[in-house]
């Protein structure tokens, strides 16, 4: 995946990270992208739980209107 080359680039970059925002600055960075990241896949299954819910109900509202008129048409 990387090269020599780019192997250093990318540890040159760590480095200048590192010397900016200095390491405690890090470790709050990657907690608090951590949360984000666990937030937004929370929000992810919630809306898809929502909407599983809803397809549900929706099939069942079809499947009972489809009930009622086959038992007209029977009458």
């Amino acid at each position: 995946m990387f090269g020599p080359r780019e192997l250093v680039v990318v540890l040159i970059v760590l480095v200048i990270v590192l010397v900016v925002f200095g390491p405690k600055r890090i470790k709050s960075l990657g907690s608090e992208l951590g949360n984000a990241i666990k937030g937004f896949r929370n929000a992810v299954r919630e809306k898809d739980a929502e909407e599983d819910a809803a397809g549900a109900e929706a099939l069942a509202k079809e499947t009972a209107d489809a009930d009622a008129k086959a038992e007209t048409k029977v009458k």
